[in-house]
């Protein structure tokens, strides 16, 4: 009976312990996203602090019920249960490590995030601030923004004409050799006998096939058109 009435403890507390264990997961997914935010406030808001207060709270709920099992487990005397047990405590155990740490680095995240945004709002004070008490440095530093923009757009022209003068040059070089290619077939055929005669024979005979195929299309239209 006693055995009977400390199985259905342990079935309890662990099952108490996956439910907190599942909550803290869910947690952890929400608490995460304070610190990928596009624009991270500069102080936590409140609905960050109670989730970080809920995490620790459920961390907490863990560590009693985790150990509430292991005095459970160190009563009973069934060494067979008591490995199983053994096992399931350990990796309730590893689970609560785990999670206290991802806490940790969590809360880590978020505070060198917030640092940052709060640097770079700083450095952006400080220089409208600046602008705004000293026109003319202000005046100045436009005018040599402008300048740097011009010298941008010139160095881009200047890289379009390059890569025109390349392409023109690398057209020309193909036009020539077409050319000596083109000689070379001419001077070839001079040499061989018969070839020009050939070649004349051949263009002949293509633009008689041409001239067929011209009229059997245009008969054809006729045709159509006729019996339309």
């Amino acid at each position: 009976m006693a055995a009977a009435t400390g199985n259905q403890g342990w079935a309890q507390l662990r099952q108490q312990a996956r439910s907190l264990e599942s909550q803290t997961e869910s947690l952890f997914h929400t608490y995460s996203q304070y610190s990928t935010v596009s624009n991270i406030p500069p102080k936590p808001t409140t609905e960050e602090r109670d989730t970080e207060a809920k995490l620790e709270d459920l961390l907490q709920k863990r560590e009693t019920v985790v150990d509430q099992l292991g005095r459970l487990l160190d009563s009973e005397a069934s060494l067979t249960s008591s490995a199983l047990k053994q096992n399931n405590l350990s990796l309730l155990r590893e689970k609560l490590a785990e999670h206290r740490r991802d806490l940790s680095r969590l809360k880590s995240k978020l505070y060198d995030a917030r640092n940052r945004a709060n640097l770079l709002s700083n450095v952006r004070d400080d220089i409208e601030s600046y602008r705004a008490s000293n026109p003319e440095a202000a005046e100045a530093e436009y005018m040599l923004d402008e300048r740097n923009r011009i010298d941008n757009s010139h160095n881009m022209v200047d890289s379009v004409l390059s890569q025109a003068y390349a392409t023109n040059e690398s057209f020309n070089l193909q036009r020539e050799t077409l050319a000596s290619i083109n000689r070379r077939i001419t001077l070839a055929a001079s040499q061989v006998p018969g070839l020009n005669t050939l070649i004349g024979k051949i263009s002949a005979r293509k633009r008689r096939d041409g001239f067929i195929m011209g009229g059997f299309i245009a008969f054809c239209f006729v045709v159509f058109f006729f019996f339309l």
